[in-house]
């Protein structure tokens, strides 16, 4: 039975025998722990057999592909993970290092009921975690991570005969095929890639260069220390290193991935920087035109704009609104049929016929790039310029103890809701409605807003504001919105701000 944080200490007889999980570590769709402060490797184990007993309890059929990122202690917490799944009767199919939508793919490739990832995405070193999933395109949801925080932290997981060991070759080569399929650029591209020296380093490169995509290297050897920034191309420091290699080598536009590769952050030709949710708009239309009336998801931090854009709505494209998390917008783009589900943090979903519905930083690069080349006398600076303007917030994250942070958010919410209740305003314009779909996205009679919500992956709230009008209304938008937030005790410094 795994042991509260509290009994297992660093560097005791007990911490080689006994599992220790911080029960924090289960989050909303994914697991996620500081190594090996918060779960030991006996806990990975631990892990392993709930997941395990999960698959059984739930009729899966007992066969999971398992993958693992290039940080240097991943590839012993599969190991310890995989020792669990195959107590419990699995039989693991290894993949060995990969991506994160690569081990998706093989679930597609290898026909496999059950996925598991052994990643921390964009976390820092020093984390580790896993993703998983039994319904392919989909990854585990709130229901599906409470019912293994159960299993685990109850002690329930179960040892059965049966399970067993494969590794598996060739996947890596399989997804690259399926991505790239005979596609070949018609028209010259430059573009910087930019992976932060992690996984998608061997990846991203191979991928721009088979398209007919030449590539301008930026931190593209592999080195789990990250010696230059911790690769998550929604942080102002990857994006700043990419805007300059693109003003140094002339470049058309510059890709940055994430860690585990199922994010991807775009700048353009000139060194601007897009945030993720404006480059899905460029996107959005370009897909509109291609298949008229389709739906897209975009997350609640996300722009108005995929509901307000005149090119989308002419095309008669319809804009859903979800909430933030890889699992919940996957499910969501499959639940109601959508073509795409575009979140703020550079994770797309793109569905059939497009891609297969999980989010892949790759096929994003692709269909990037495939955007391009139907648009050939455009720079991306243009088709950033043909949006409509609005000013948007970075996404900002005040911190907030992962024990605390629930609770204190559904006090902000409370003060928001009220607030608007009584006629109030944010920024000096009045509060037309506050969506609490996930959080508070408090809209204003401008069609300007805030939100703020819990991260689902860190102890920290979420914090993003867009104003249709000017810079100076998005400020004063955030100093109101700041100034709620700052009524909570507990909350502690922004990562950035603006």
């Amino acid at each position: 039975m795994a042991k509260p944080l509290s009994t297992v200490t660093l560097n005791s007889w007990e911490f080689l025998r006994d599992a220790m999980i911080a029960p924090t570590g289960f989050r909303e769709y994914d697991a996620r722990w500081k190594y090996p402060e918060e779960i030991n490797l006996p806990g990975i184990t631990e892990l392993g057999l709930g997941l395990g007993t999960q698959m059984h309890e739930m009729g899966i059929e007992p066969v999971i592909a398992v993958g693992n990122d290039y940080r240097d202690y991943s590839l012993t917490i599969k190991n310890a993970l995989m020792l669990g799944l195959i107590r419990a009767g699995i039989h693991v199919r290894d993949i060995g290092p990969c991506l994160s939508p690569m081990a998706y793919f093989s679930q597609f490739h290898l026909n496999a009921p059950a996925v598991a990832m052994v990643t921390a995405s964009h976390n820092p070193n020093g984390w580790t975690g896993v993703k998983m999933g039994f319904e392919r395109p989909l990854t585990h949801g709130p229901d599906e991570m409470t019912r293994l925080k159960e299993i685990v932290l109850n002690g329930d997981g179960r040892d059965r005969p049966g399970g067993g060991y494969e590794f598996v070759d060739g996947v890596m080569d399989a997804y690259i095929d399926d991505l790239c399929g005979d596609f070949k650029m018609s028209r010259k591209l430059k573009v910087v890639c930019a992976t932060g020296n992690g996984t998608a380093s061997a990846f991203a490169p191979r991928v721009l260069e088979r398209i007919g995509v030449e590539v301008v290297a930026s931190h593209n050897r592999l080195d789990y220390t990250f010696p230059h920034y911790n690769p998550n191309p929604e942080a102002l420091e990857m994006l700043h290193d990419m805007a300059e290699t693109v003003r140094t080598s002339g470049a058309d536009l510059a890709l940055g991935f994430d860690g585990d590769g199922d994010r991807c952050g775009v700048v353009d030709d000139e060194g601007a920087e897009i945030f993720a949710d404006k480059v899905g708009v460029i996107m959005a239309r370009d897909f509109a035109k291609l298949y008229p009336g389709s739906t897209f998801v975009a997350d609640v931090k996300s722009t108005g704009l995929f509901a307000s854009d005149p090119e989308l709505l002419k095309h008669g494209a319809k804009a859903d609104y979800w909430k933030t998390g890889h699992s919940h917008m996957k499910r969501r783009v499959k639940e109601i049929g959508a073509l795409a589900g575009f979140e703020k943090s550079g994770h797309y979903f793109l569905a059939e016929p497009i891609g297969r519905g999980y989010d892949c930083g790759m096929r994003v690069a692709v269909e990037i790039c495939k955007l391009m080349d139907r648009n050939p006398a455009m720079k991306m600076s243009d088709l950033r310029r043909a949006l409509p303007v609005t000013y948007s917030s970075p996404t900002m994250s005040p911190h907030c103890p992962d024990t605390e942070k629930y609770a204190t958010l559904d006090r902000i919410v409370a003060k928001l809701v009220e607030r608007g209740n009584q006629g109030g305003s944010l920024g000096g314009r009045k509060i037309s409605d506050v969506v609490t779909v996930n959080g508070a996205r408090v809209m204003l009679d401008n069609g300007g807003w805030g939100l703020v919500r819990a991260s689902s992956n860190t102890p920290n709230l979420v914090v993003v504001c867009e104003s249709p009008d000017s810079d100076a209304e998005l400020r004063a938008i955030f100093a109101d919105l700041d100034q709620v937030i700052r009524t909570e005790p507990g909350i502690g410094d922004y990562d950035q701000t603006l």
